[in-house]
């Protein structure tokens, strides 16, 4: 018999004009179970300026914790319409670094 939970949960990433967001998203359920910005409490500190690469890998490093603590390894990595490159790719790397697969 299968795991309920055979569906992978989906990291969703926008970039408004000011602010990155990392949203894990459970799409089965249709909530979000964890979420890392440049706005959110626990890293604002550590935002110097406005949304670069540099903010990016501190966000990415952020959900690739709070996914770590949560036990899960695998997830799906959901770009939106943004290019893989830049602050998407930051963002990317320093989750891998944590050591989630995608």
């Amino acid at each position: 018999m299968k795991s309920n939970h055979t569906k992978k949960l989906r990291l969703y990433i926008f970039k408004s004009n000011k602010h990155i967001y990392a949203n894990l998203i459970d799409d089965e359920k249709k909530q979000i179970i964890t979420s890392s910005s440049t706005i959110s409490k626990e890293i604002k500190h550590q935002i110097k300026s406005f949304k670069n690469c540099t903010n990016a890998q501190i966000v990415g490093k952020n959900i690739g914790l709070k996914i770590k603590e949560l036990g899960i390894k695998e997830i799906i990595f959901d770009r939106g319409n943004n290019l893989y490159h830049g602050q998407v790719k930051a963002i990317a790397d320093a989750t891998r670094n944590e050591g989630i697969i995608f």
